[in-house]
């Protein structure tokens, strides 16, 4: 498998040592919902690790939370709760938009909160080694120019950065440049002793911190936004390898933006829409569909449209899939030949996810195989089975199509969706509101479909 390292700004081949591949990746920091352009890079990286899982890769994937920042200490402050309640409310919500994306657990979801003995730490070293230093107003700084190599996964340049760079009145940097590893704690705010004063962990050494808590020195693949790259990501360079005195991450994978009208989405602009907004319009598949329908470095462009389309385009597929299944039931023919096609499109599809995780290209692999299964006439039970057993294992790397078959919903489920749909031939709409109630509550929803309900699991 190839993959873009944005180190090396080429594709390389992935290889690791022992017998698992680690990933670390930026989790969310929790002081609100996450948007769709959030959930992008949390869906690519789902699908690499499915991807591997498929190749027989073993996969340690770390995922943490930022649990301590000042947009946390904002919210909390405004609604009168700690800082604790406040970000733990937000780790729920998030871990339900992530359940509803497909998005596997990872792990180990560590929280920053959880690190802070290994946060002292590495800050302790970076100062020994003369890599930071504490001005005595209770802060640590990194000193970005005593790393040598500091710009190099950004290639940013130095002497342009400091030009455009400045010291707020109440910093006590040497350098513009510098960048916070421990801040002082402010009147009201959450903070831990530590030999250099009361105070938090800077964003950066967070990062730093989990991946040597729980992978060592060095890191396989680490992985990110594209809007991670500077600083985030270099200033957990610089500390890391200072601290370390080693490699710290072997390859760099960053997903690239979604935009909303020729700019990034983000909340610092406003011009975002929450994936639990937008799911409860489209529902949450089609928002990883959507996610996952441009080669993961190309930007995606939201619009409503676009989420249509993907509702569409897995109708599509989930059409394919039931038809699949009620031919065999009913198979009789003899003809072999849709087997041969099924594994081209499988091969098709693994040479897509190969080279660097072209999930466009395997989306349409997906695409034609559906093409051939609807084509195909007078095929064998075993043929067919085939099919549907490379269909359901592509569509899986993908996290698509996960749903149970309406017949592996439980017997007293079924029933209620007869009686639902009973009542809605007979325009009892409120009766039948009441039993969709009744299926949702016992874990279910009901699909209606121009061929009739489906019932599939929340």
């Amino acid at each position: 498998m190839l993959i873009y390292n944005t180190m090396t700004r080429r594709k390389e081949p992935l290889t690791f040592d022992g017998d698992e591949l680690k990933i670390y990746l930026c989790g969310p920091t929790v002081y609100n919902l996450i948007h769709i352009g959030n959930a992008r890079t949390f869906c690519v990286f789902d699908t690499l690790r499915r991807y591997l899982a498929f190749r027989n890769i073993r996969v340690r994937f770390i995922s943490n939370y930022t649990d301590i920042d000042d947009r946390i200490i904002d919210g909390a402050n405004r609604e009168g709760v700690s800082v604790k309640e406040y970000a733990e409310r937000y780790i729920e919500e998030f871990i339900v938009d992530r359940d509803g994306l497909a998005i596997l657990p990872p792990d180990e979801s560590p929280r920053a909160t959880e690190s802070i003995d290994i946060i002292i730490e590495m800050t302790k070293e970076l100062i020994q080694k003369g890599y930071a230093y504490a001005p005595g107003n209770g802060d640590v700084y990194f000193k970005t120019k005593a790393f040598s190599d500091y710009g190099k996964l950004s290639r940013q340049n130095l002497d342009e950065l400091e030009a455009g760079s400045r010291i707020d009145v109440e910093e006590k940097k040497l350098d513009a440049l510098d960048f916070a590893v421990w801040k002082a704690a402010k009147l009201g705010e959450p903070g831990w002793d530590s030999p250099f004063g009361r105070g938090r962990p800077g964003w950066h050494i967070e990062c730093s911190a989990m991946i040597k808590k729980y992978f060592g020195e060095t890191v396989d693949i680490h992985g990110g936004g594209l809007d991670l790259v500077f600083p985030h990501h270099e200033n957990e360079i610089a500390q890391s390898e200072c601290c370390n005195g080693a490699e710290f991450a072997r390859y760099w994978m960053h997903a690239a933006m979604v935009n909303i009208e020729s700019r990034k989405m983000s909340k610092s602009l406003g011009n975002f829409f929450t994936v639990r907004e937008l799911s409860e319009q489209y529902g949450y598949e089609p928002l990883r569909f959507f996610n996952i329908s441009a080669h993961y470095r190309s930007q995606l462009n939201f619009s409503h449209a676009a989420l249509s389309s993907a509702v569409t385009s897995l109708d599509r597929l989930r059409n394919c899939k039931r038809n699949l299944n009620r031919a065999i039931e009913s198979a009789k023919g003899g003809d072999t030949g849709l087997a041969d096609k099924a594994r081209a499109r499988k091969e098709q599809f693994i040479g897509s996810m190969d080279d660097d995780l072209n999930t466009a290209d395997a989306l349409a692999a997906v695409f034609e195989l559906a093409r051939d299964i609807n084509s195909a006439e007078n095929q064998s039970k075993e043929t067919l089975e085939e099919a549907a057993v490379i269909f359901g294992e592509l569509c899986r790397v993908l996290g698509i199509l996960l749903e149970e078959a309406e017949a592996e919903a439980p017997k007293e489920v079924l029933e209620l969706a007869r009686e639902r749909e009973a009542a809605r031939k007979a325009r009892d709409f409120k009766k039948a509101d009441e039993l969709r109630d009744r299926i949702a509550s016992m874990g279910y929803l009901v699909e209606d479909t121009k061929d009739g309900p489906v019932v599939k699991l929340k």
